[in-house]
């Protein structure tokens, strides 16, 4: 396996906060969570902020990007 760089960390971590934002909004749905499901989903709008933040700054650091 190759080594991890930045953008594959970042991927990664936008992959699976979209995945857990879904399965918070489905439990949303199901009316399973009250109390902080405000919290969680903030949380996750975060980290894929935080996620395409760092996968655009590897593009522009390794000149890759147009």
């Amino acid at each position: 396996m190759s080594e991890w760089d930045g953008a594959t960390v970042g991927l990664v971590l936008v992959g699976c906060s979209i995945i857990a934002a879904g399965l918070i909004i489905a439990a949303m749905i199901l009316g399973i969570l009250h109390s902080s499901t405000q919290f969680l989903l903030l949380t996750t709008i975060m980290l894929v902020v935080m996620g395409a933040v760092l996968i655009l700054y590897i593009d522009r650091k390794s000149g890759t990007g147009s």
